[in-house]
């Protein structure tokens, strides 16, 4: 698919391969910032309002950092700076990212046979107007069996110490053992295609 050529440039502020790959599959064009902040001090009650605030306090980050490095976006075109943040919710309580193996491994055998959700929430900055516009998604995963060998390849390999409950359903060893999604799978990846696009019209 070929980029949409369009007035505005955007930031990504997330440093996740999953986003990356959703945005450009939608045809954008973006650089990419993270945030650095410090996601585990900021506590909410519920899911969709710890989702949302993470994504506010990770704009403000990259905007700070952009102020710092005197960015300029005077007569440039529009600039919409697009952060995201996805929690997972086993049996009501949040899971953000494993802090060991042996938490990864506890997570993932809880879904084992089980189901979870995501809450995923995307906010996008105008930088030029400063307009902010934010949603947030929920999808639910169920489940076939996940066996022991299974896990120990995903823990080996590392990668699920990296995001919000030791959840990739995309992984090539997870994808076969997902009995069912309802909601999408870009959602769960962290970054739902309907919900970025209606609030990058509506930020413009």
């Amino acid at each position: 698919m070929a980029a949409k050529t369009k007035p505005f440039k955007i930031i990504l502020g997330s440093s996740s391969m999953a986003r990356r790959q959703i945005l450009a599959e939608m045809g954008y064009e973006f650089a990419v910032m993270t945030a650095d902040i410090d996601e585990k001090s900021i506590r909410k009650e519920k899911p969709e309002e710890l989702v949302m605030t993470l994504a506010e306090e990770k704009a403000d980050a990259i905007i700070a950092k952009l102020q710092t490095i005197d960015y300029q976006d005077k007569d440039a075109d529009t600039t919409l700076l697009l952060t995201a943040d996805t929690v997972v919710v086993y049996e009501g309580k949040v899971r953000e990212k494993p802090s060991s193996k042996e938490e990864a491994r506890q997570f993932i055998k809880d879904y084992s046979g089980g189901h979870c959700a995501t809450f995923g929430s995307v906010l996008v900055t105008n930088l030029k107007t400063g307009t902010r516009k934010g949603g947030w998604d929920k999808a639910e995963i169920y489940f076939h069996e996940i066996p022991d060998e299974v896990m120990d390849n995903l823990l080996e390999e590392g990668i699920v110490l990296k995001v919000a409950g030791g959840l990739i359903v995309e992984h090539p060893l997870i994808l076969p053992l997902v009995e069912a999604v309802v909601g999408t799978t870009d959602s769960v990846m962290g970054l739902p295609k309907a919900l970025t696009e209606k609030l990058i019209q509506e930020a413009l």
